[in-house]
């Protein structure tokens, strides 16, 4: 009988755990930030639809609308739009990113706009004053034009593309 019980209670447990786990990581429809970890849901879950981050919000991922003063994402590959004053990525961003400061750490594919557009590695356009690219496939047009490996000039004003 003390056997039941004990491989019920590891079976139990362990069931929660496992549930638990599942339900710390969903992805939510919609995400209210004023700044991060006063938000709806913590910052550990991924948005699909709309989130709206008044001062600061920080998820994993968004598919979808992110608007806000800062727009922070952790991991994973977010797509859509993102709009707002500062918008990093820490991971790759696929879609539009339309902020006065973009910056992605990893892949970038798509249109950045902004005074300065940061990609490490960069497919698309960067259309800004300062844009910058470790590496790119794709156009920079802006005052200050960066590609650091790869491209037709490592520094050139207007216009700096490589394919």
């Amino acid at each position: 009988m003390f056997k039941k019980i004990c491989l019920y209670s590891v079976i139990m447990v362990l069931s929660i755990m496992i549930l638990s786990s599942t339900i710390i990581a969903e992805e939510r429809p919609v995400q209210v930030s004023l700044f991060n970890p006063v938000q709806i849901f913590p910052e550990g879950d991924a948005i699909t639809g709309l989130r709206i981050n008044i001062l600061y919000g920080r998820n994993t991922t968004v598919k979808g609308l992110d608007i806000g003063l800062v727009n922070h994402n952790t991991s994973g590959v977010s797509k859509g739009l993102q709009y707002g004053f500062v918008g990093i990525v820490d991971a790759d961003f696929v879609g539009w990113q339309d902020n006065a400061v973009n910056i992605v750490k990893k892949n970038f594919e798509g249109f950045q706009s902004g005074i300065v557009n940061y990609a490490h590695h960069a497919s698309g356009v960067q259309f800004g004053f300062v844009n910058y690219a470790v590496s790119m496939k794709g156009l920079q047009i802006g005052l200050v034009n960066i590609i650091k490996q790869g491209g037709a000039f490592p520094v050139f004003p207007v216009i700096n593309w490589s394919f």
